[in-house]
């Protein structure tokens, strides 16, 4: 095994009490303070996140536009310049390859951000799909480092920093040569927390002082570092998948619960023909949220059973720490999808009740 990657902050981690883990590869901080504390932070204050990890992928030429749209389940033929959309990419079977950001700069010119986990086989995936599309593809992500600064006091912090006024840039689009404390990077009005915020991208000589003068800043107003425990528990409440729990090869976007991610009346896409027929024949199984009604913490992977008998498998679950209680989200057999379903969860070598509940468990606070 190769030791993991680090990032442009790994010593910045170090400097602020970070806790390295292996995460994909690449050496990240799972907690500074704490997972609750981070988490709170992002939900009253600010929380920032080192995801440099994640793979960014330039898209340029005359059929741009056309190559991403034969790849993504999502349309971006309406798109504004400097805008963003969420969309999955699928395997031909319906199976998930990726979720991602497209960022569009003109129609000739995109980035697509993609999971750290993935950018080996997303690119590869993404390179064999080229075919006789008349553009370029470059895998930029070893250029760039990118921090989120996530919550509700995000931008008031930012602000401080910055003559560009941040309220100008709205929900899911972003603005190039933005001067954070002089240095210049992308901005985007984006994140995986279900708070307001931005994601900022920036050379990697820039990471380290961005980090710092992000922090010092926000102090005052509780702004903490954060680290990956918390950005997994702030994604779940919010209800935002995560690759390889939620999404998967053998998890299609509509059993995820992600089909208005998914146009089905836009021209041909790899995965389409597969994901019509599903719609058409119905839903076997799809993705619930479930709370806990005895005692217990639901893991991903603990097995769901219902009558008796195994009828699904846990793809997140944890002790809320807005909410306060043990909630998770399951695959589940339809059958078993209703509201108020009753279930049981194995945990270790006994089960516990919960039933179905929605997957809205926190209201988002975007800021459109």
């Amino acid at each position: 095994m190769s030791d993991p990657k680090k990032t442009a902050l790994y010593n910045s981690h170090g400097k602020y009490g970070g806790k390295i883990v292996d995460y994909s590869g690449w050496a990240l901080p799972v907690q500074y303070e704490g997972i609750t504390a981070e988490h709170e932070a992002v939900r009253n204050s600010a929380g920032l996140f080192d995801v440099s990890h994640m793979g960014e992928v330039e898209i340029k030429g005359k059929q741009a536009t056309d190559y991403i749209q034969n790849l993504i389940t999502n349309d971006i033929s309406n798109m504004n310049e400097n805008q963003i959309i969420y969309s999955l990419m699928c395997y031909p079977d319906g199976g998930i390859v990726d979720d991602l950001l497209v960022y569009k700069y003109t129609n000739n010119h995109y980035m697509l951000v993609i999971n750290a986990g993935n950018v080996d086989k997303d690119v590869e995936w993404m390179k064999n799909n080229i075919g006789a599309y008349d553009m370029q593809f470059a895998d930029i992500s070893p250029d760039i480092s990118e921090v989120a600064f996530q919550g509700p006091k995000a931008e008031e912090i930012l602000q401080e920093l910055t003559d560009t006024n941040l309220s100008e840039i709205a929900f899911f689009y972003f603005k190039e040569n933005v001067k954070i404390a002089g240095r210049n990077c992308l901005v985007s009005r984006t994140g995986y927390t279900g708070e307001d915020g931005f994601e900022i991208y920036m050379k990697h000589e820039d990471a380290e002082y961005l980090w710092d003068k992000i922090l010092e800043t926000g102090k005052a107003k509780g702004a903490k570092p954060a680290g990956l425990g918390s950005r997994d528990t702030l994604r779940f409440e919010a209800n935002l998948p995560l690759y390889g729990n939620e999404l998967s090869a053998e998890i299609t976007p509509l059993e995820a619960g992600f089909g208005m991610f998914v146009k089905l009346n836009k021209p041909g896409f790899i995965g389409k023909e597969a994901l019509e027929k599903q719609k058409a024949e119905g839903l076997k199984r799809k993705i619930v949220g479930f709370e806990m009604i005895e005692p217990g913490i639901p893991r991903h992977g603990y097995d769901v059973l219902a009558d008796g008998k195994i009828i699904g498998f846990v793809t997140t679950g944890y002790n809320s720490p807005t909410l306060k209680k043990n909630i998770g989200l399951a695959m589940v057999d339809i059958k078993y999808s209703e509201l108020d379903t009753p279930l049981e969860i194995q945990i270790r070598k006994k089960t516990a009740k919960a039933k179905v509940v929605g997957r809205k468990f926190y209201t988002k606070h975007y800021k459109k």
